[in-house]
């Protein structure tokens, strides 16, 4: 049987995006697969009075069990409202790739999805992202479409190089397909190895420094559709300290580089009123379980070792809705 988000307890993304553009901020679209980090992203975001959007890939979605999915968004809109009353968020597919399963995802509680047809052709993209958003519109959810294709790999996302998103393309594709959110490809990427080392420079401290976003794109698009929602992809900061504390604990990250937070507070600033974080919470995480087990061996407690690291991501959260998305405060402009 279908539910409606609004069952749930849940808001689509239109009140959050039009202020995120007038207020020039970002909301953060934070990705999850388990109870911990649902718990850090729910308290994080709640501590710091920021909107946010759960976001959920298909992967994650089979790995936490769409019947189950449903109920943790659910008991995460009543924590919520334990936390901090005025406080809201959306529950938002994460690439999407066909019109099935965007209606599964509709028809179990989903406020928001994203179609990514980038590795169609433009034309059947639009065919494609049209479908989903009529089917979506009469049930009042929001969807996000994509042009441009970022590389890298994160779940079932996967590609080998990046395609920016033409300018030229933008006006065509969101009036003939009505989405309500764009993303683009402007030089962000997926997973903790953003960009090969010969992509990158070095600093004097001899750390690897990426080539920066591409801007110059960002604003031809802003003037072509003005005031329209962006959405930027695979823009985690790949923190230098949690890569770290996984390789002095026995991990194996090597030249992993991402998206330095300087750039993603310049890109929060314009019309990207959407960034999306997957591999900064998977890194924290991932950094202060290999800790506690390098230091407590004989540890087999997981409320030990995950206790500890969904501390860590919440900290992590707070602090990039404060001084990286500038999201920090603004749930009671929204909602209040």
């Amino acid at each position: 049987m279908a539910v409606s988000y609004k069952d749930l307890g849940l808001v689509n993304t239109k009140a959050m995006f039009k202020a995120a553009v007038e207020g020039k901020f970002a909301v953060p679209a934070y990705n999850f697969n388990n109870m911990e980090q649902l718990q850090a992203i729910v308290t994080g975001c709640a501590e710091s009075d920021s909107p946010f959007i759960l976001q959920v890939s298909s992967g994650a979605r089979k790995y936490a069990n769409q019947t189950l999915l449903q109920y943790m968004a659910q008991g995460a809109a009543e924590l919520l409202k334990e936390l901090n009353p005025h406080l809201k968020f959306a529950l938002h597919l994460d690439h999407g790739d066909t019109l099935e399963l965007c209606k599964s995802c509709i028809d179990s509680g989903f406020s928001s999805v994203m179609i990514d047809g980038s590795h169609h052709s433009f034309e059947k993209n639009i065919e494609l992202t049209k479908s989903v958003v009529e089917y979506a519109h009469e049930r009042d959810v929001t969807v996000e479409g994509e042009l441009g294709v970022l590389a890298g790999i994160e779940d079932d996302v996967v590609a080998a190089e990046s395609v920016y998103t033409r300018p030229s393309e933008v006006e065509e594709f969101v009036s003939k397909t009505g989405v309500d959110s764009l993303a683009i490809s402007i030089g962000t990427s997926h997973g903790a190895n953003k960009f090969t080392p010969a992509q990158c420079t070095k600093n004097e401290d001899g750390v690897l420094v990426p080539p920066p976003l591409r801007f110059d794109i960002l604003e031809e698009i802003e003037k072509r559709i003005p005031g329209f929602p962006i959405v930027l992809h695979g823009s985690s900061s790949v923190m230098p300290e949690y890569v770290n504390m996984i390789n002095s604990n026995g991990g194996a990250l090597k030249d992993a580089v991402g998206i330095p937070a300087s750039q993603l507070r310049k890109a929060a600033t314009s019309a990207v009123c959407k960034i999306n974080i997957d591999s900064d919470g998977r890194l924290a995480m991932t950094g202060v379980i290999r800790k506690v087990f390098a230091e407590s061996p004989a540890e087999f407690d997981p409320r030990k070792y995950l206790g500890p690291a969904r501390e860590a991501l919440k900290a992590m959260i707070i602090e990039k809705n404060e001084t990286v998305l500038g999201s920090a405060g603004k749930g009671k402009v929204i909602f209040g």
